[in-house]
């Protein structure tokens, strides 16, 4: 278990790296102004995509005001001279565009495991990453460097619950992941998808119709309750006729057969979804 005194829950950067001089003796603050080709990406990164748009609009800003707040790095551990990118990185690239030739720095000496906290805290808090990129951290500090669920709720602000789900994503098939990532797909969709029986077809389905979150969940839960009754003995037939107009009138729809007859029952939860139903059964 670790050892680490934890920081207070949601304070981010300024709890996880307190207020120290810099490495060279400098001020308490530690911001200087540094070459912009000095600084170099981070290997804790743990967003992968940018965007153009957003890029060239941060860029415009930085035109006009500067760069409002200085980026964290630490002394690069291959060149003299040079710093590694902790927290900051978009706000670099895009002073790039804006053509800086310098821009504001805080440096601090800090090992891996705090450079790759620092660096998820920052984009989770200013909710920069995809529900994907976020797991990918959680689960990163996890495994990489022993950090705990603990330790990650008070690093980085967020429900240790919230975390358990966010690392749960990840066990979806890659092509799903990949919408996500892509936002074709919510993090609402991927939570209900994880129980489907066919994740990547319920997902392209979903894409395709644009179905809500709450239609989802109900198709999967009509899909469980057909593997049961399958179980049960019932006929396949039923059962795909039960999918398919359940899908149809959204309500839960059940079908027994006896001999050449049978009977065909609605499920309505409430008053108002009786009240569509008979809206639709006049017209």
């Amino acid at each position: 278990m670790s050892t680490d005194k934890p920081a207070r829950l949601g304070s981010g950067l300024s709890a996880l790296i307190p207020d120290a001089p810099a490495p060279d003796g400098g001020p308490p603050e530690g911001v200087r102004m540094v070459p912009r080709d000095r600084l170099e990406p981070g290997q804790f990164q743990p967003r992968r995509r940018f965007g153009e748009e957003a890029l060239n609009a941060l860029a415009d800003s930085i035109r006009e005001h500067g760069v409002l707040q200085p980026i964290l790095a630490r002394p690069s551990a291959d060149t003299p001279g040079h710093f590694e990118i902790v927290a900051g990185e978009r706000r670099w690239l895009a002073a790039g565009r804006a053509g800086l030739a310098e821009i504001p720095v805080t440096v601090r000496e800090l090992d891996d495991r705090t450079a790759m906290e620092a660096a998820l805290a920052e984009n989770v808090q200013r909710r920069n990453l995809s529900p994907i990129e976020e797991a990918e951290g959680y689960q990163r500090l996890l495994e990489e460097f022993g950090c705990t669920q603990e330790r990650l709720s008070t690093v980085v602000g967020r429900s240790r619950p919230h975390i358990a789900n966010m690392l749960r994503l990840l066990s979806l098939p890659d092509s799903v992941l990949h919408l996500v990532d892509d936002g074709a797909l919510s993090a609402g969709h991927a939570r209900a998808l994880l129980p489907a029986l066919d994740p990547v077809g319920l997902a392209d389905r979903v894409i395709a119709q644009g179905m809500s979150v709450r239609h989802v969940e109900r198709v999967v839960r009509e899909q469980h309750g057909a593997r049961r009754r399958a179980a049960a003995g019932k006929d396949e037939d039923a059962l795909a006729l039960e999918l398919e107009l359940g899908e149809r009138l959204g309500l839960r729809v059940s079908v027994a057969q006896k001999g050449e007859g049978g009977s065909l029952t609605l499920h309505y939860r409430n008053l108002d979804q009786l009240d569509d139903l008979l809206d639709r059964l006049r017209r």
